[in-house]
């Protein structure tokens, strides 16, 4: 490990003589790249470096403990130092394995996040809506742009169907284990006599693909334009500017009528189905790779349900690592970081566990 941290360093101070250089700052798209992994190798350096001063420490008391003789106060202190230094040293170690975990090569991307009522009908849509703006405050609070790509919206204020982008740094990161089923207990507020009902929720969260990763041929696709509608079946407008898109290999139909105008929902619908079909691809080749997909916790799969929500008892249950958390509104609220720092542990304990069996292998 620590021959490949200074390899990672060296690399590292490279990169930083080569950003310095004008033929390279001339260059955006090189400048660019080299900044970006300059970036990313950075935490590692930072910590491989506190971790060579903590060793150099714990070495000089080491050393001092040899030399104090007997002199009791000295050999004290130096006992008291090369305890502590030791201590440091052993967190710092583990920091370090999670550090040099593989990346996922996704994690700074933009993310497409499709929400869908599922088991419940009307009340189900108003807790996609309930979603819907759970997710867009948290990203507020990161100071991420969101923008509604397409929506579907129900009489009462909720989503049959919603999708919308976020933009910001590491969107992915955070997002990304929020894909899968939520289910909802709640008294609903058209039930006169006060029962609770079970409904559920799909989420999706999809990396946003760049027109360079995945290349679609105009000929594999079919492009319908039609009048958009509102909830209840009321027109939007009179003109033809909904858009649907299919792709012809694959299947896979996209609708967007969230603007009035033609060519922008065309451009939406087309991020959402560069979107879809570069997840297809992921899962693909993830399949391919059987103990990364066991090392994950639970992300990508929408059939696999992931959270309750329990109004009832405030209560908000992460079924995949056992998290319950008795503050519902405040989650609902945008106050989802306990949770999604909570999962990117268990995350990374799980690759990091993975990997130590592959190496003992």
């Amino acid at each position: 490990m620590f021959e490949k941290l200074k390899l990672t360093e060296q690399k590292y101070e490279e990169i930083s003589n080569k950003l310095t250089d004008p033929e390279v700052i001339g260059d955006n798209k090189l400048y660019a790249s080299l900044m970006k992994e300059y970036k990313n190798l950075t935490p590692v350096v930072e910590k491989y470096r506190e971790y060579v001063r903590c060793k150099k420490t714990m070495e000089d008391a080491k050393e001092l403990l040899d030399e104090a003789g007997g002199d009791k106060e000295m050999k004290e202190l130096a006992q008291l130092e090369f305890d502590e230094s030791r201590e440091a040293l052993e967190t710092l170690n583990e920091e370090l394995k999670i550090l040099l975990l593989p990346k996922d090569p996704n994690d700074d991307k933009n993310v497409i996040i499709e929400i869908r009522g599922g088991a419940g009908g009307e009340e189900a849509s108003l807790f996609a809506g309930s979603l819907y703006r759970m997710y867009t405050m948290y990203a507020e609070a990161r100071r991420w742009k969101t923008e509604i790509l397409n929506a579907n919206e129900t009489e009462l204020g909720g989503f049959k169907e919603v999708s919308f982008s976020v933009e910001g740094d590491g969107a992915y990161s955070r997002f990304k284990y929020e894909s899968g089923v939520h289910r909802v207990q709640r008294v609903p507020e058209t039930e006169s006599q006060g029962r609770i009902h079970t409904s559920t929720v799909t989420v999706a969260v999809l990396a946003e693909a760049d027109e360079v990763e995945l290349e679609i041929a105009p000929t594999d696709l079919k492009i319908d334009v039609f009048r958009a509608s509102g909830a209840g079946g009321q027109h939007i407008n009179k003109t033809e500017s909904a858009v649907r898109i299919t792709h012809l290999p694959t299947g896979v139909v996209v609708e967007c009528q969230d603007e009035r105008s033609q060519h922008k929902n065309k451009d939406k619908a087309m991020k959402i189905l560069r979107s879809r079909l570069y997840e297809a691809l992921l899962e693909e080749q993830n399949d391919k790779i059987a103990s990364e997909r066991k090392s994950q916790v639970g992300t990508g799969n929408r059939s696999e349900r992931i959270r309750t929500y329990n109004f009832p008892e405030s209560r908000v249950t992460d079924h995949r690592i056992g998290l319950t958390l008795y503050r519902l509104e405040s989650i609902l609220n945008g106050s989802l970081d306990e949770v999604i720092d909570a999962l990117a542990t268990a995350d990374q304990a799980a690759k990091l566990s993975a990997q130590l069996t592959q190496e003992d292998a």
